[in-house]
């Protein structure tokens, strides 16, 4: 057997030092239940979201709103606990060859589809088959992977490579190994599965695009008996209707949440903080919970060039690009590292000399050692969320300082994230990115991201991989978190804490990446 990976006691010490700032969100895993046990359940939980997700296949959709749906909808062979441990959901148990590369994974038996139909081998085989090539953390990761049939309830998985992070990488919550019926993922085209059919609590019952997704409750849905915490916890479909409500408008969202139109806000913006931790029928869920980044396109025109990339980051001052998403001191941190600052494994800050440089006259010289030539560079938002919005309007102004001509080209989420994936349409975009348990799952060093596909990200992760101790694979970070600034690809701009509002007659709603509703209540 392989020997145990250093990051399981990392994933432990990972959550014990965030655990009020992204395992729980305000002080644990569950809102209060002091109601009256007594009090009338709604059949309907209504949530405001402030964009509408670009797609409900969890597999290749790069969003933090279609991972949350569909860990509603869809279930994983394994996904992390409350410690950010992987456990098995649909796996049952495994076993790894003396060499580490061969993963014998059983299945738990008589789990039903949606369509009432059995989830067997084929369906597994099928599923990972496509996920492992077509998801961009899983292709970059494990990609040549491969996945056969043993029989009806055993999948033997054979790795590309020897590595004790396989498993953690099979229930990365984003782009997640999400299990399909066999005929959906062979009907699936290039945007992705058509019909939206998993084994999870709830299924989807209606989309109505830009206004609603409306979940109901799976009545075959087996509570699986090996359930942990976390994701990978009991589901039990506590209310029998889950409404997504699509409110772009923040507005509207605040309104509602102190009306009580909707039982849950998510993405409340930070100037309403303080307007809403006063209203008496309501509880903020306050999460410290990730980094604002720009990422620079590195394969495009005037773009391609190192000067120019570092160009823009020495005229970058992070303090009033934060100041304009966040509007509170007291919700954002200035900290050039990719992870939680108090994470004692992954916290780092090189590259430091590198972020937050506020430096116009180095910008300008810069810009002439890369023969910049007034070329247009093209900064793609969205509004849908508005802290993104706003840092990109700053950078703009930042940007025309320094002599470059920068222009923002705005669109809704799924426009939005449709045009920063061509770099052909986009020169640079800013997006908000959850901490991490590893640095192995984060976005920045997904190949097809931002263009960061070098050697030197490639020989990073396999040196974090191979890592033989805490020690040696947090070197191997530093030194990856120092390329990616010195070669201009991306900057953390800051450390965000995302708030949410959450009614009072709520109870069982938990955070963990993301909020999760599967043993949510809301009295009448």
């Amino acid at each position: 057997m392989l020997k145990k990976s250093v990051w399981k006691y990392l994933a432990v010490s990972f959550c014990m030092l965030v655990l009020l700032a992204g395992c729980g969100g305000s002080g644990g895993d569950k809102t209060d239940g002091s109601k009256d046990a007594a009090s009338a359940k709604k059949d309907e939980l209504r949530i405001a979201v402030s964009a509408n997700p670009p797609s409900l296949d969890a597999q290749i959709a790069n969003s933090n709103i279609t991972a949350q749906i569909g860990y509603h909808i869809f279930e994983p062979l394994f996904a992390m606990d409350g410690n950010f441990e992987p456990q098995p959901v649909l796996a049952d148990s495994y076993e790894v060859s003396e060499d580490g590369k061969v993963y014998t994974i059983k299945l738990l038996k008589g789990v039903k589809f949606h369509n009432g139909k059995e989830m067997t081998a084929d369906d597994v085989v099928a599923s990972l088959s496509r996920w492992v090539k077509d998801s961009q953390k899983a292709s970059t990761l494990i990609g040549g992977s491969t996945f056969e049939k043993v029989d009806d309830y055993t999948v033997k998985m054979t790795a590309n490579e020897a590595s004790s992070d396989v498993i953690t990488v099979l229930a990365n919550p984003i782009m997640f190994a999400a299990i399909y019926p066999a005929e959906i993922v062979e009907k699936a085209g290039e945007k992705g599965i058509s019909e939206y059919i998993g084994t999870g609590p709830y299924k989807l019952a209606d989309w109505k695009q830009d206004q609603y997704i409306e979940l109901e409750k799976f009545d075959d849905y087996k509570v699986r008996e090996n359930a942990t915490t976390g994701l990978a916890g009991k589901k039990t479909a506590a209310t029998d209707k889950l409404v997504f409500d699509i409110v772009t408008d923040a507005s509207t969202r605040i309104a509602g949440a102190k009306n009580g139109q909707y039982d849950i806000v998510e993405e409340v913006p930070q100037d309403n903080y303080e307007e809403l931790e006063k209203a008496s029928n309501l509880k903020l869920d306050v999460t410290k919970g990730g980094t604002l980044n720009l990422f620079l396109n590195t394969t495009v025109g005037i773009m391609e060039k190192q000067d120019m990339r570092q160009a823009v980051l020495a005229a970058l001052n992070m303090d009033d690009i934060l100041l304009a998403s966040y509007g509170n001191k007291k919700l954002f941190e200035e900290n050039p590292g990719w992870f939680n600052p108090e994470d004692a494994q992954w916290g780092s800050e090189a590259g430091k000399e590198y972020y937050n440089q506020n430096d116009p006259d180095k910008a300008k010289e810069l810009l002439k050692k890369a023969g910049y030539n007034n070329e247009k560079l093209v900064l793609v938002t969205t509004p849908d969320y508005p802290e993104m919005y706003n840092a990109t309007l700053v950078v703009q102004e930042q940007l025309k300082k320094v002599g470059i001509n920068a222009e923002v080209e705005s669109y809704d989420f799924s426009t939005f994230m449709e045009h920063r994936a061509d770099p052909n349409q986009c020169s640079m975009f800013i997006t908000s990115n959850s901490y991490n348990v590893l640095p192995i799952q984060l976005t920045v060093l997904d190949k097809t991201w931002a263009g960061m596909d070098r050697p030197e990200v490639t020989d990073g992760i396999k040196a974090m991989r191979s890592a033989n101790s805490q020690e040696e694979a947090k070197a191997a970070w530093d030194d990856l978190q120092e390329f990616i600034y010195e070669y201009g690809g991306a900057t953390v701009l800051g450390h965000f804490t995302g708030v949410n509002a959450v009614s009072n007659n709520v109870d069982g709603y938990e955070y963990m990446r993301f909020p999760i509703f599967w043993n949510a209540t809301v009295s009448e």
